[in-house]
C-alpha cells in the first residue's frame, strides 16, 4: 500500500501527538537538529527527548540546544552523555545578581523552535514538559525550505546567549520568506515588534478577530485597539483559560476584563484545563502563530517569535482549531465578576504596578 504524503503544514493542539511527531522527525534526522525552548522538564517528556537526542548525537548528527536559564528546569549535567558525543547545550542568560535584578533577569528567550535537516521546522507555544501534557497548545510543523530561514534565526539567539547588550538597531528585523512574515522580538521598552504587529492587525480588521492566549494583560494601546475594533462592528473574541497555571496572572487580568467586556469585546474562558495556545486570526485572511503571550512581560522583556501569513491551508486548520477551542469555552460572566470580594479587588489594584513582571 502506498503511504499517504505528509502535508506541508500541520497544526498540533495536543502535546502527546505533537511530541510523537517531533520525536519521529528527530529519529529520522541525518544532518542537524536545532532546538530552542523555554522549559525542558526532567520528567517523562523531557527524558524521551533526551534519549532521542542522545541517540542522534551518537550517530554523529550535529545537535545544538538552547534552553532558557529561568524556565529551563534541568542542569547541564542532564545532557552530559549527548555532550560527550559532540552536542552543544547552552543556557540563555543565566540568572545574575545585579542592581537591576528583576529587569535584567526577566530578559528571557521564550521561543519554541525545532529545526531539522533543512527540511522540517516547528514553531509555537509548547514546551517540552510532562506536566503540560493535557494542556491545549498550538504548534505548526512546516516542511520545506522555511527551515533555512528558521535555522538562521535560531543561530542568532544561540550565538548571543550570554550577551546582555548588542546592536538593537539592526537586530530582529522582520524576515519575509517564501510567502511568510517572521517577526522577532527582543527585550525593549520601545521596539516591541510583535505588539505593534498585533496593533496593526487589529486596527485593519474588518469582520472578525480571534485571539488565543494563556495570559491576557494587554497594555493601553492594545486594549484601545480591541475596544475600537469592537465598536466599529468587528466581532472580537478573546479566548483564554478560565484558570491558567499562573494564578497571580489570573488575578491581575481581572483588573482589565470588566472594562474590555463593557466595550463589546467578547471574552471566552476555556474550561477543560489550561489553554496555552498563542495565536490570532483576522478576517479569516491573516493568521499569526507565536510564542508570545498577550501581556506586558512577553512584549517588553522576552525574546519571542511570530509567524504570519495568508496561506489558505493554514488558515483553514487554524480556524478549525479555534472553533474546537470555542466549543469548550464559557462566556465571561460579568454579573458574577462585579460581585467578587472586595479583598480580591484590592489585590488586583496592588498588583498593577508589577504588571510588567508577570
Amino acid at each position: 500500500m502506498q503511504e499517504e504524503p505528509i502535508p506541508n503544514y500541520q497544526l498540533f493542539s495536543a502535546p502527546p501527538a505533537l511530541y510523537e511527531a517531533m520525536l519521529s522527525d528527530i529519529a529520522a534526522a541525518k544532518d542537524y537538529i536545532c532546538l530552542e525552548t523555554y522549559k525542558f522538564g526532567n520528567d517523562s517528556a523531557g527524558n524521551r527527548f533526551r534519549k532521542a537526542l542522545t541517540e542522534k548525537s551518537r550517530e554523529g548528527v550535529n545537535i545544538k540546544i538552547l534552553i532558557d536559564s529561568w524556565g529551563g528546569g534541568v542542569p547541564i549535567s542532564y545532557f552530559s552523555e549527548m555532550i560527550r558525543h559532540g552536542a552543544e547545550v547552552r543556557y540563555f542568560q543565566k540568572i545574575v545578581l545585579a542592581f537591576d535584578f528583576f529587569t535584567k533577569n526577566h530578559r528571557r528567550t521564550h521561543r519554541k523552535l525545532l529545526i531539522i535537516d533543512d527540511k522540517i521546522s516547528y514553531l509555537g507555544s509548547a514546551n517540552i514538559t510532562g506536566y503540560s501534557l493535557d494542556w491545549r497548545e498550538l504548534q505548526i510543523r512546516i516542511t520545506g525550505d522555511m527551515a533555512h530561514c528558521f535555522k538562521k534565526i535560531f543561530y542568532q539567539n544561540f550565538n548571543l546567549y550570554q550577551k546582555y547588550i548588542f546592536n538593537k538597531l539592526n537586530y530582529r528585523k522582520a524576515i519575509h520568506c517564501l510567502g511568510f512574515e517572521i517577526v522577532q522580538d527582543m527585550p525593549s521598552i520601545y521596539r516591541q515588534r510583535i505588539k505593534k504587529k498585533f496593533e496593526e492587525l487589529i486596527k485593519n480588521a474588518q469582520k472578525q478577530i480571534l485571539i488565543e492566549t494563556p495570559y491576557f494583560i494587554p497594555g493601553f494601546k492594545l486594549r484601545k485597539a480591541l475596544m475600537d475594533a469592537a465598536h466599529r462592528g468587528v466581532d472580537v473574541k478573546v479566548l483564554m483559560p478560565q484558570h491558567s497555571d499562573v494564578k497571580i496572572v489570573d488575578l491581575l487580568r481581572n483588573k482589565y476584563l470588566g472594562l474590555i467586556h463593557r466595550n463589546k469585546v467578547k471574552l471566552l474562558l476555556y474550561t477543560p484545563n489550561n489553554l496555552h495556545a498563542k495565536a490570532m486570526l483576522v478576517d479569516d485572511e491573516i493568521f499569526c502563530i507565536t510564542s508570545a503571550n498577550f501581556d506586558y512581560r512577553s512584549f517588553r522583556y522576552q525574546h519571542e517569535i511570530a509567524l504570519l501569513g495568508r496561506q489558505k491551508e493554514i488558515i483553514k486548520m487554524l480556524k478549525s482549531h479555534m472553533e474546537e477551542t470555542l466549543s469548550q469555552c464559557i462566556p465571561f460572566n460579568y454579573d458574577f465578576f462585579t460581585q467578587r470580594p472586595i479583598i480580591q479587588k484590592i489585590f488586583e489594584i496592588l498588583l498593577v504596578p508589577f504588571r510588567h513582571l508577570f
